[in-house]
């Protein structure tokens, strides 16, 4: 899953509406949870970057026509800041959980993963001098522990330790990305600046995609991981989220951070047997809490 940023005003729903914002969140944090299933199953034969090649070229195919709609508000100018969000919200990622699902369990990933909602808070203020409420130092704090007691897990498999270091790095840059995109491309089609970025990153990682391409036959299962890493879980589910928080407001579509990691969990566990350990648990819980705690509106004063 990613985190970007709203770059659009949210409208007001309809009434008639109402039941279909839960259904369509539920949707969404199923196949963003699948994503890290899908990544399971495909990273083992691909190879790091075959996968990351795969996932940013069908995702990029799949909201191609956004951006061809969108072409004349892209000037040639804009390309080399598309291509450098490309490289820090989408392939670097990309490449770090493709990694990290070839040592620890699914899970993992997707619970740190769920960090990008605090990272997005600490560049903000480190980089771009915004303030950070106490309550938001003390979400930073309460992820963190969240991913040392992932880190320290021993029962899930000896890498887990780097995978979850992977997971969080990748989801520090899913935070730089998340400031970028709004003071670069504001005003822009989302959708189409998404696009952009991940027809960049695909460019940028097809030499490695080629040099490391699989000697070995492919499982027909891991063909299709990777097809649906990229189709679903990145090109479909970005359209879906941004219509999301056009309808509805990022604040209210951004709840599905809560709900990936137990989808990626459930997932792997009915499908792959991957058990949840007890520090994963206690590491979802703290990391899920810390995102509820910073997005927890303030109390109005009287």
């Amino acid at each position: 899953m990613k985190n970007p940023p709203p770059l659009v005003s949210p409208a007001v729903p309809s009434e008639t509406r109402v039941w279909l914002t839960p259904l369509e969140l539920l949707l969404l944090s199923a196949v963003w949870g699948a994503s890290f299933l899908f990544q399971r199953v495909a990273a083992p034969e691909f190879g790091t970057a075959p996968l990351v090649e795969m996932r940013l070229a069908f995702g990029a195919l799949v909201l191609l026509p956004f951006l061809w709609l969108a072409r004349a508000q892209l000037p040639r100018r804009l390309w080399p800041r598309l291509a450098l969000v490309a490289a820090i919200n989408s392939a670097i990622p990309f490449a770090l959980f493709a990694w990290a699902a070839q040592q620890a369990p699914a899970g993992v990933g997707a619970i740190t993963n769920a960090m990008a909602v605090l990272f997005t808070a600490l560049v903000a203020f480190l980089f771009f001098k915004e303030r950070i409420a106490p309550r938001k130092w003390f979400a930073l704090v309460l992820g963190f522990i969240g991913v040392v007691v992932l880190a320290s897990d021993k029962t899930g498999g000896g890498n887990i330790g780097a995978a979850a270091a992977a997971g969080a790095l990748a989801a520090f840059l899913y935070g730089v990305g998340a400031n970028l995109v709004p003071r670069w491309f504001a005003g822009l089609p989302p959708v189409a600046v998404a696009a952009a970025t991940l027809l960049c990153g695909s460019v940028m990682a097809l030499p490695f995609a080629l040099a490391s391409w699989p000697v070995a036959p492919v499982s027909a299962a891991a063909w299709g991981s990777a097809i649906a890493v990229g189709v679903l879980s990145t090109g479909w589910a970005y359209a879906m989220f941004y219509r999301l928080i056009q309808r509805v407001g990022a604040a209210r579509a951004v709840t599905v951070t809560y709900l990936v990691p137990l989808m990626a969990v459930a997932w792997a566990w009915s499908l792959l047997g991957e058990a949840l350990t007890w520090p994963m648990a206690v590491a979802c819980a703290l990391i899920l809490g810390s995102v509820a705690v910073s997005q927890r509106a303030p109390l109005a004063k009287a």
